[in-house]
């Protein structure tokens, strides 16, 4: 039981869309039952008699008021005293057409014993109307009133009815005074607790006002226990802005810039222009290049061995990659530039994987030009694998790049 009572509450998706649905769509309906017989007008006239029971609306004022017990166990009038655009349980009920709220409007008798059904049905809850602005307090009887409809909440359904015929009626003003005594008794004075689960997900949204219901669940965001399970509205700032700092994940370019920076080489131009004339040149100056370069390429190896160190945590193919690289090395024929492409393109993408890049994303590109660099300081090496086989003069230089 009290892992019950502490259990974060849920909203209601039927709740929210059918109070949507009174604020904006109405009515919920596509065809009409029955066309401007203006039934409901006509029993607030006191011309016919709510069915099934056959009672007229001045009896049930009169006589039913007060009598606690049959306002209780009975189920039938409720759709009579306050109908709506929608069907409800009572299907002796109809409902209301925008011709016959027109027509109620217009008729002060109606009007005055919709507000005496209204009074009534407060006075049964334990609450009383006092003035004409909708303006409520609590009765003589609320100790034992409020005890009863925490127990019963089937009462519930209705006061949510009776806040929508208020506003379908003319009386949409009266609806935020209502819903902000039932909040301040069961959130404050702790004497209905179990209605405020009632209370936030359908009393206040039965309010067509943005404005007022904002101010209603600020009022109840205030004085919910426990405060982080107040799920009705918008957090708070302080919360937001903490989760923003929190969670903000860091910027996929300046991770991608750091990668950049840890194999950045210092002379990247000469590199690449030195991969691409190397073909042209003769043996005795590509050893020149080769050793001037030396120190750079042998920082260039060690960070790339990084990178294969964590190719090899991440990749499950980094072995079969590296007995590719040193059959390619072994085999010296026409078939090596196609093996080594291969190979580039592979560590392209590894190193892609490594950067935490996405195909087709501008990360890519700037990978793609790091890449290119560590396969200019590549080709060098598989050009001093030639040379070996030819002349075997440059064997001491390729010793030293390794």
């Amino acid at each position: 039981d009290g892992t019950e009572l502490t259990a974060k509450p849920k909203r209601s998706f039927y709740a929210a869309r059918d109070l949507y649905k009174y604020r904006h769509q109405y009515p919920n309906f596509k065809d009409l039952r029955y066309q401007n017989d203006l039934c409901n007008l006509r029993f607030y006239k006191n011309k016919i008699p709510f069915k099934p029971d056959g009672v007229y609306i001045e009896e049930v004022l009169n006589k039913w008021k007060g009598d606690y017990e049959k306002l209780e166990h009975n189920h039938t009038y409720i759709q009579w005293l306050f109908p709506l655009r929608e069907q409800g349980l009572n299907f002796y009920a109809k409902e209301l057409t925008t011709y016959e709220i027109e027509e109620f409007k217009k008729t002060k008798e109606a009007i005055r014993r919709f507000l005496l059904a209204y009074k009534m049905m407060l006075e049964f809850f334990g609450i009383k109307l006092i003035d004409k602005t909708g303006n409520v307090a609590r009765a003589a009887n609320w100790q034992e009133r409020f005890q009863h409809l925490n127990e019963s909440q089937h009462n519930y359904l209705r006061i949510t009815r009776i806040l929508k015929s208020l506003g379908e009626l003319g009386y949409e003003s009266f609806k935020s005074p209502l819903v902000k005594f039932i909040l301040h008794e069961a959130l404050v004075e702790d004497t209905i607790p179990n209605i405020k689960q009632s209370a936030l997900e359908y009393f206040v949204y039965t309010i067509r006002d943005r404005r007022e219901r904002r101010k209603l669940l600020r009022f109840a965001q205030q004085h919910y226990t426990p405060s982080e399970h107040f799920i009705w509205g918008p957090p708070r700032k302080q919360k937001s802005e903490g989760s923003k700092t929190n969670k903000k994940p860091a910027s996929p370019i300046s991770i991608h810039n750091s990668c950049i920076s840890k194999h950045k080489k210092p002379k990247e131009p000469k590199n690449t222009s030195v991969s691409g004339s190397s073909a042209g040149k003769t043996t005795e100056e590509r050893k020149v290049e080769l050793t001037k370069n030396g120190e750079e390429n042998d920082q260039d190896e060690q960070e790339m061995n990084c990178d294969a160190v964590r190719q090899n945590n991440s990749e499950k193919n980094s072995d079969t990659d590296t007995c590719q690289l040193s059959k390619s090395e072994e085999i010296h024929d026409t078939s090596d530039r196609k093996e080594d492409a291969s190979h580039s393109k592979k560590d392209d993408e590894n190193l892609n994987n490594d950067c935490g890049n996405h195909p087709g994303t501008t990360e890519k590109d700037l990978c793609d030009t790091e890449n290119s660099s560590n396969n200019a300081s590549a080709d060098p090496q598989d050009n001093l694998d030639k040379d070996t086989l030819s002349g075997g003069t440059t064997t001491k230089n390729k010793d030293e790049l390794k």
